[in-house]
């Protein structure tokens, strides 16, 4: 039966609109019980960080989180250079038998870890020129955010603030107006700290979010994946249903007023009545 609200990114489509990734987990088990307890079916790999086959005799993710049960997203993490992400995601189409839904990202120092523009832009057309379906990290220009579609990317995914920072979502207005001209998904990456967070993103029309420090970093990461879990769906609700309009300094009861018994106006309050002179003081 088909999912009456799917997540659409390029030809595939997926029930769940979060997306996990795996690194920062205790081992290996921590990462596939937290995946399992998010509910999600996008699972997002560095390859330049986790073992997927590339390095013979050790531990291999693949072995924990199945390519037959989950869509395995190869990412770019740790690539300052448009030509050291197209290379790592070649290698990934390699290991994972010609896939070709990747995310990528490229990032403009090690502190900061914003995304360095002009090499993304130049990536995301080589990668698509090559056939690849590119979800791509990105600032939360709404310009560049118009031009990676434009490009051919099948996801733009900006930043909501500082990847690992936890902050939250510090530009709800520049996420709106990529919203408001997207015409492929926005799914928010990097920043949210807690399930609020990612319910606000919900909210305002992101297609998804992407996150992983937020969950391996928690104290519980496997109840905090299934808190995620549950505020992105209800986040997604709450923005179908559609919020009710603000009303600043105006109340409004909640419940009706006519046709109770107690729907009269209550008796004004009795004047009081006019007190006595006091007696004249007598002299000593």
């Amino acid at each position: 039966m088909n999912h009456p609200d799917p997540l659409t990114i390029g030809r595939r489509s997926f029930r769940s609109r979060l997306l996990i990734g795996t690194g920062k987990y205790r081992d290996f088990d921590q990462t596939r019980d937290a995946v399992e307890a998010s509910g999600a079916q996008i699972v997002t790999v560095a390859i330049r960080r986790t073992n997927i086959g590339q390095n013979a005799g050790e531990p291999n993710l693949l072995d924990f989180l199945s390519p037959e049960r989950f869509t395995i997203l190869p990412n770019t993490a740790g690539c300052y250079s448009a030509d050291d992400a197209v290379r790592t995601l070649r290698l990934a189409r390699e290991l994972l038998g010609g896939h070709a839904l990747v995310k990528l990202e490229v990032l403009g120092d090690a502190r900061s870890l914003y995304p360095n523009m002009p090499e993304t832009l130049r990536a995301a057309e080589t990668l698509v020129r090559e056939g690849f379906e590119v979800m791509v990290y990105a600032s939360d220009d709404p310009i560049q955010a118009r031009r990676l579609e434009d490009i051919g990317c099948v996801a733009v995914m900006p930043l909501a603030s500082l990847i690992g920072s936890g902050m939250g979502i510090l530009n709800p207005w520049n996420l709106q107006l990529i919203l408001e001209q997207a015409k492929v998904p926005v799914i928010v990456d990097a920043g949210v700290g807690t399930a609020s967070d990612a319910a606000i993103a919900m909210e305002l029309g992101c297609a998804g979010v992407l996150m992983n420090t937020a969950v391996a970093a928690a104290r519980d990461p496997v109840r905090m994946a299934s808190a995620m879990r549950k505020a992105v769906e209800a986040g997604r609700d709450a923005f179908l249903a559609g919020r009710m309009p603000k009303k600043p300094y105006s109340a409004a009861p909640s419940s009706p007023a006519s046709g109770l018994i107690t729907s009269a106006a209550p008796p004004a309050p009795a004047a009081p009545a006019p007190s006595a002179s006091p007696p004249a003081a007598s002299r000593p």
